[in-house]
């Protein structure tokens, strides 16, 4: 199985859905993608949807991990919404969710940075 993405931003808010799967094979194209969207004027949180991702290896960890620096360079945050519970296991492994803020589903992810409405 592939990954497909989708970008969406509203207002400050960069919105990434993925949906399939996220290896070695794919992680390349999405770390190049998800940049070029972060580079975008006026970006400064991220709300990363995994609610059709099913599966995960350390190579999109590493995405991820690498996405999570840039936001908090640019003083943002970033949360995960939606997550099944084999690729939230592999996060609680990972310690990731020690700095990444995990919500419910995207609605209230982009309530809780600042009001930002859906």
């Amino acid at each position: 199985m592939q990954l497909f993405t989708q970008f969406n931003t509203v207002e400050n808010v960069l919105i990434v859905r993925l949906n399939g799967e996220l290896d070695h094979h794919s992680a390349a194209r999405l770390k190049i993608d998800w940049q070029s969207q972060l580079n975008k004027k006026g970006i400064k949180h991220v709300v990363l949807n995994l609610s059709e991702l099913h599966f995960m290896d350390s190579s999109g960890l590493g995405v991820v991990l690498g996405r999570y620096k840039e936001v908090k360079q640019l003083g943002g945050e970033m949360i995960v919404c939606s997550i099944n519970p084999a690729v939230k296991r592999l996060f609680d492994m990972s310690g990731l969710f020690k700095i990444v803020r995990l919500e419910s589903d995207e609605s209230f992810a982009l309530t809780s940075l600042g009001g930002v409405a859906s």
